[in-house]
């Protein structure tokens, strides 16, 4: 159906919406004033003028014209909530070819829509694990974002460039992106919602203890969830199926609402994480890191698909009342975690604090410390590339051999520890008696 009011009703509702002033929706081509008289409708826009304010408002030349969407805008508007949808909550490889149908099917009329289905695809690389494509990806987009900023924000380009690099290896080129990111996050006062949290959670992945992670979590706090999937599907589900009896606005919004209920568990999962690292931080005091942890952890066991975390978050708190001088509890919260842990280093992080809390204790440590050296050797290994947390594992490992006076154990552990963490050409005939620097 046709749009209520006039061109000019349209450009400046648009406009609106999009955030923009008059001037920078004339960009360097038309006058602001030129756009005033538009939405005023003093001046009807030539059919150029009209694709050009179209594109930067992100609609079709014959919507701003007619209040008409085509059919093929509207498709494609469903088509990518329903990849969006798949690459949240179904298969990324499935998403990845949805995006990439959407990107060969789209015209110049959808230029906005083409560029989002671009950055759908990158991430959907990104979760398949794919990261040098997804690095490709977001690398050319950044570029258009710089060409066409009316098309393509470059601040969520920068944080998810920061996150792939720093999975990559690249921490260098990771901690360059993410102080790029949070220079124009702060100009804009940016610290609530998605941006503000993927940022924080960046930051926290490349390990920077930056006042912004705190701030963002001081201001949003990790709410409390409860698993909404059953619903997310149902919705989901629902959209398909009204899209296929042509009833494509209700298929919109149905796609809408079950993107948005997953939304809400995203953003509390990312606040999640950044509240765990940075209650590992030393900066952050005992009673504020539990807290933390400790709310992190009750979002965590909301979650089935989520339960390593929630055994890592216990492991954290564990730490946490180490530091209070707090082994009984940190023992407790300990053996919680080899309760639920079954993934990488959390079971011998376990063992390592249990051994930690029986030294401080005056008890026997040695059965925790063999059975986190017989898990730590048990971890299949990448062929290339370190291990860094196995290392550190490794390492505290060593540290505590040496507590309990288990000489050869400790230099064997710290071995392991240089080998985990990729220095293995230069160790024939290397003894390590001292502990390994931080």
């Amino acid at each position: 159906m046709p749009s209520q009011g006039t061109i000019g009703d349209r450009v400046r509702g648009l406009r609106l919406n999009r955030r923009m002033s008059q001037a920078q929706l004339a960009g360097p081509d038309l006058s602001d004033s030129y756009v005033s008289l538009i939405e005023s409708g003093k001046r009807t826009p030539t059919p150029v003028v009209a694709r050009l304010l179209a594109e930067r408002l992100g609609c079709t030349t014959e919507f701003l014209l007619h209040g008409i969407e085509p059919r093929q805008r509207i498709d494609t508007e469903l088509g990518l909530r329903h990849a969006e949808l798949e690459l949240r909550h179904g298969d990324p490889a499935v998403a990845a070819d949805r995006f990439t149908e959407i990107v060969k099917a789209s015209d110049e009329e959808n230029a906005l829509l083409t560029a989002h289905a671009r950055f759908g695809r990158a991430r959907a690389l990104e979760a398949q694990g794919r990261l040098g494509q997804a690095v490709e990806a977001f690398e050319r987009l950044r570029r258009e974002a710089a060409a066409h900023p009316e098309r393509l924000a470059d601040l969520p380009l920068t944080i998810a460039l920061s996150r792939c690099y720093q999975r990559a290896g690249d921490r260098l080129r990771a901690r360059d992106l993410a102080a790029s990111a949070l220079e124009q996050a702060e100009r804009l006062a940016i610290t609530q919602g998605e941006i503000a949290v993927d940022l924080a959670t960046a930051l926290v992945e490349t390990g920077e203890d930056h006042a912004y992670v705190k701030t963002v979590l001081d201001v949003s706090g990790v709410p409390t969830v409860v698993d909404r999937s059953g619903e997310i599907r149902a919705l989901w589900q629902a959209s398909v199926a009204a899209a296929a009896g042509e009833d494509s606005a209700l298929a919109v919004r149905l796609a809408d609402d079950a993107i948005t209920a997953g939304r809400e568990t995203r953003i509390a999962l990312q606040l999640a994480r950044a509240a765990m690292h940075w209650a590992r931080m030393e900066s952050s005091s005992a009673e504020e890191a539990d807290g933390l942890v400790q709310a992190a952890g009750q979002v965590f066991a909301a979650f089935p698909a989520t339960a390593q975390e929630y055994a890592e978050s216990l492991i954290a708190r564990a730490r946490v009342r180490l530091r209070a001088d707090d082994p009984a509890r940190a023992g407790e919260l300990a053996t919680a975690a080899l309760e639920v842990a079954h993934e990488g280093t959390t079971p011998a992080e376990a063992h390592l604090v249990l051994a930690t809390t029986a030294a401080d204790l005056d008890a026997d440590a040695t059965a925790h410390l063999d059975a986190a050296r017989a898990l730590l050797d048990a971890l299949n290994r990448p062929v290339f590339g370190s291990d860094r947390q196995a290392a550190r594992c490794w390492r505290e490992l060593g540290d505590l051999y040496g507590r309990v006076g288990a000489r050869g154990q400790q230099t064997a552990a710290y071995r392991k520890a240089l080998e985990a963490a990729g220095v293995r050409s230069a160790m024939a005939g290397v003894t390590v008696d001292a502990s390994i620097a931080r």
